[in-house]
């Protein structure tokens, strides 16, 4: 907005003052400009001084709010995600420890502020800057021991709802996975045993995981230009909620853990590498700070909040960038061809486990329901494992690992699935006009947009 504003600006002062006149020239060219032409240049230059000061307004709105975001973080360690701007303001929120109460009332008074700087029709950075605030506020209330629905808690955070699931749709996925996958015994641990024998040996994980971040990383680089400097180091870790971790660093850099405890089927490397690598959340993250931190000089972008709407382009962009990345039948080729030998497991199982993994994606959104059905206590905790491990096709330690993550995450679980299905819609009606499915990628990486934006609501 600044740099267009600017421009406009620039070609006004060049009209009007014809390139570099004299003192003598400006009044003859003054006089020869009859009433409508002096109208047009101050209503010109009036838009150029309202651009300035509505940029000026929400700088310091952003720059207040990265400073909550800090000092909510210190409340709630998970809440901040990522940082990488001044160091003194991190320095600062440790040092003052400001109570919830006060933040509150500092997140409320910011979300009067933009809203009055953004007024009737706000422009694209107002309108995210207005979510990531009103996330703020929520996951602070929440922090002080509020309660939320899960449908009210994930639309103040992610600006996003999840349908209402019919269970019957999931029983008859069910039925199909246990057409491909015969045998004696419960279907989940005939999946589960079925996947562990294509667990990759802990003395090829290196090796495997190496080969599939170089090959997204290599169909990313042959559609973006990435900064020189990008680059991400990978660590192998345990006992954590989740499968894989980004952890951004700045300066394009990221920390990306991979969990092993328990044993990493062979899919996993490729689907990390896109997710947590290229084209996903470190590609993201590079393109954040390089467009619009550094680019644009929006000092919101020096912060991830985690509980916020980016949640639903980054993890819904990870998501879809493995099908960017690895298009029809690309990925499983490659798996085939390349990370089955190598892992030393049979490439014959490659098409029954593309098959199946077809299947159990149509039954991640089961992970919404069983979220939303025991956050808001209709079900209880063993429950909720037992439908995980029914409906996600795992033992039950991998069930209560992903109970674990609810309990820890809460809401955000839908911005796997639901964020995934948001991120396909938008690129498939944008991919034409934008010039193909990765340059509406491109598009979507680099532009403020929430889920209703994404989806057109």
């Amino acid at each position: 907005m600044i740099r267009i504003a600017a421009a406009i600006a620039a070609g006004f002062l060049a009209a009007a003052c014809g390139g570099e006149p004299s003192s003598e020239q400006a009044p003859a060219a003054a006089l020869s400009a009859d009433a409508s032409q002096v109208d047009e240049m101050a209503e010109s230059d009036d838009r150029y001084v309202a651009a300035q000061e509505d940029a000026a307004s929400l700088n310091a709105i952003a720059e207040s709010f990265v400073k909550l975001a800090l000092a909510a973080g210190e409340h709630d360690p998970a809440f901040v995600d990522a940082y990488h701007g001044p160091v003194e303001w991190a320095e600062a929120a440790k040092e003052l420890q400001r109570s919830l109460d006060a933040l509150e009332q500092d997140a409320q008074g910011l979300l009067i502020s933009v809203r009055r700087a953004n007024g009737d029709e706000p422009g694209i950075r107002g309108a995210m800057l207005e979510k990531l605030i009103v996330a703020a506020l929520t996951r602070i209330q929440m922090t002080k021991g509020d309660t939320f629905s899960f449908n009210e808690e994930t639309r103040l955070l992610y600006d996003a709802v999840a349908p209402e699931y019919n269970v019957a749709q999931f029983d008859t996925i069910l039925e199909s996975i246990d057409a491909l996958i015969p045998g004696e015994g419960p279907l989940s641990d005939r999946v589960d045993a079925f996947r562990n024998s294509l667990a990759i040996p802990e003395d090829k994980l290196e090796a495997v995981f190496d080969a599939a971040i170089a090959e997204c990383r290599k169909r990313t680089l042959a559609h973006y230009a990435l900064p020189e400097n990008e680059r991400f180091t990978i660590e192998f870790v345990t006992d954590q909620p989740w499968s894989g971790y980004n952890w951004y660093q700045g300066d394009h850099e990221s920390l990306i853990q991979v969990n092993t405890d328990f044993p990493i089927i062979i899919d996993r490397a490729v689907d990390l590498g896109c997710h947590e690598g290229y084209p996903g959340h470190h590609t993201w993250n590079v393109m954040l700070e390089r467009d619009l931190l550094n680019g644009n000089g929006w000092i919101e972008y020096s912060v991830y909040p985690l509980f916020s709407p980016l949640s639903v382009t980054a993890e819904g962009s990870a998501n879809y960038g493995i099908e960017l990345a690895f298009p029809g039948k690309e990925k499983i080729a490659f798996e085939r061809d390349v990370l089955f030998p190598l892992a030393g497991l049979d490439p014959a199982k490659a098409a029954t486990l593309e098959e199946l993994n077809d299947l159990r994606r149509d039954l991640s959104h089961a992970r919404n329901h069983i979220a939303r059905e025991y956050l808001d206590g209709r079900i209880d905790r063993e429950t909720a494992i037992d439908m995980m491990a029914k409906y996600r096709l795992e033992s039950r330690e991998r069930a209560e690992q992903g109970v674990r993550f609810i309990e820890t995450y809460r809401g955000y679980v839908l911005n796997y699935n639901l964020g995934r299905y948001i991120v396909e819609g938008y690129i498939e009606r944008t991919a034409e006009e934008a010039g193909g499915r990765w340059a509406a990628f491109e598009t979507l990486l680099t532009t403020p947009l929430s889920a209703s934006d994404l989806a057109g609501d």
